[in-house]
């Protein structure tokens, strides 16, 4: 039996899916932009904000957070199963694209926050796809970089201040110092 999703109204959700079997169905750009055009159209249908994302050839993360009274499976749902179709109609093959059910974890405070961004940021890095997290343009640091805010938001204090000049990664530590120290006063 599988574990029930933890959910809380105004959280902010980590949330990841995988490809089925973990193929690479999303390693061409042209699909990941795909993906990303499922996502603009879900914004408007959906009320949610993503702080950050990252698109990867087997998988994607999202920073989500769903907007009063909706529901993140919903959200997901929709967009796993419209990008499903989509990609079915490419390949002319019909059936199941995504492996199990998404996963989401709900963030829990600043540090939560800031060290989930750096992880997603950091995926396409850590995987060799690029030697920096900015180069990216499949994720929320690129997009910010770019001030392309179709699929994530400007970047506030909290972004702003986390990157040095767009794209540098400051110390999370520090970040959190300044965070802790502007709202103390």
């Amino acid at each position: 039996m599988r574990k029930p999703r933890q959910l809380k109204i105004g959280a902010t959700y980590h949330v990841t899916s995988k490809i089925n079997r973990g193929n690479c169905e999303m390693k061409a750009p042209e699909i990941k932009n795909m993906f990303l055009q499922v996502v603009k159209i879900a914004k408007t249908k959906y009320d949610f904000i993503i702080s950050n994302f990252c698109i990867m050839d087997n998988h994607f993360h999202f920073l989500i957070t769903p907007g009063k009274g909706v529901s993140l499976s919903k959200i997901m749902q929709w967009i796993k199963c419209n990008f499903t179709r989509r990609w079915n109609k490419k390949n002319n093959v019909t059936g199941h694209l995504w492996g199990e059910r998404f996963w989401s974890r709900i963030i829990n405070g600043i540090e939560d926050f800031l060290r989930i961004v750096e992880y997603i940021d950091n995926n396409p890095v850590a995987a060799g796809f690029v030697k920096e997290a900015k180069d990216w343009e499949f994720g929320g640091l690129f997009h910010h970089i770019m001030r392309c805010i179709d699929i994530v938001l400007p970047p506030d204090k909290t972004i702003l201040e986390r990157y040095t000049y767009y794209g540098g990664l400051v110390n999370v530590g520090e970040t959190i110092k300044f965070l802790r120290a502007d709202t103390s006063s």
